[in-house]
């Protein structure tokens, strides 16, 4: 029989990201973005899910309903301290569980290694922020510390929309309020969260997840009204950042969208986390400020991904920065390897990035 404690202790002690419960396998963590196998624990069986599905969800019949009507359930957790995003779901008709670790130690934003550029854009009175990346990227960690940047230094009220909840931010300089998207939780959906915040005078808005069409819709019209939104998207760059909220959209509708998220759009941080020659997860940023340039790009009747990307390139004074730039960067500052460098763009890239690392190198 497994003992679910253990495990979490391990995960503290070992100060893992992530833990993966999965049944024919011993319970595994994410380390310094490694997989590792608790080799002292037992193979994990389909009772023992069963039983760690109970541990969780508690005897909360709302939660067992939503999880047998959906096959899968999306919840919060408190062990020790430590506050755990807690996804359930189903492999051979056998509950799996993935178990997020989030520790009330936020950091501070400046230590991130995301360009301050991010950082002054908090200060627009209205417009669209969002922080990409792919999963286990570090944007939820981006987010909550631009919540905490923006607590401590700005007189704002911060209405954020997440599911879960992860990290508990109190008033400081700004009112925060918090509300959790989901079945009988505080709000039903993200776009039902973002209507209802335009009757709730707030200064900012913050969407844990923008996931489709409508909350899109919900976010522009938020922030067209006059209010700073923030959000997070699942993509990989800037410019495909701008692609898929395009592609919300059919084609007819794609000609007025692009004027408004050309109009509306201020900036993209797009970031990959990679494990560095010190052991320890570096960020790797990609930054695009929406200017006139970048505007003009976003506007054209034949939307191009290489566009954005060499507007990006060759606007670095506007405050882009570039993902050739920021991997060379890491290189020159021995922070990664030649290879990591390389495995992160396209072939027909690697001449660019030579050349970016020799200028830097000069520079230095």
């Amino acid at each position: 029989m497994i003992q679910i404690e253990k495990v979490l202790d391990k995960a503290i002690k070992e100060r893992a990201s992530d833990v993966h419960l999965i049944y024919n396998i011993k319970p595994t963590l994410r380390i310094n973005g490694t997989l590792v196998e608790c080799s002292e624990m037992p193979v994990l069986t389909q009772e023992d899910m069963y039983e760690i599905y109970d541990y969780f969800v508690r005897g909360n019949i709302e939660k067992d309903e939503v999880f047998k009507e959906r096959r899968r359930l999306d919840t919060s957790f408190e062990y020790n301290d430590i506050r755990l995003r807690v996804n359930i779901s189903l492999s051979d008709d056998v509950p799996i569980l993935t178990l997020r670790l989030i520790r009330k130690e936020l950091p501070k934003f400046q230590d991130l290694g995301v360009p301050d550029i991010v950082r002054r854009m908090t200060y627009q009175p209205q417009g669209v922020m969002l922080v990409t990346g792919k999963t286990n990227s570090g944007k939820t960690t981006t987010l909550n510390a631009l919540i905490n940047e923006i607590n401590e230094t700005q007189y704002r009220k911060i209405l954020t929309l997440e599911n879960p909840v992860e990290y508990k931010h109190a008033c400081k300089k700004s009112i925060i309020v918090q509300k959790e998207v989901g079945l009988g939780r505080d709000v039903l959906t993200f776009s039902e969260g973002v209507k209802n915040s335009l009757r709730e005078d707030c200064d900012i808005l913050v969407i844990g997840e923008i996931r489709d069409k409508e909350t899109m819709e919900a976010a522009i019209d938020m922030a067209e009204s006059g209010h700073l939104v923030i959000g997070t998207l699942h993509t990989k760059s800037c410019a495909e950042t701008i692609d898929r909220m395009i592609n919300f959209y059919e084609i007819k509708e794609q000609a007025s969208v692009k004027y408004l998220i050309s109009s509306l759009l201020k900036l993209v941080v797009s970031q990959r986390l990679l494990k560095g020659t010190d052991g320890k997860l570096t960020m790797l940023p990609e930054v695009m400020v929406v200017d006139n340039v970048i505007a003009g790009c976003i506007r054209k009747e034949k939307f191009s991904v290489s566009e954005i990307e060499d507007a990006i390139q060759s606007n670095l004074d506007k405050g882009n920065v570039s993902l050739i730039n920021s991997i060379a960067k890491l290189f020159v500052e021995e922070k990664i390897t030649l290879e990591q460098a390389k495995s992160q763009i396209e072939e027909k890239n690697i001449e660019t990035l030579n050349r970016t690392i020799m200028q830097l190198k000069i520079k230095k």
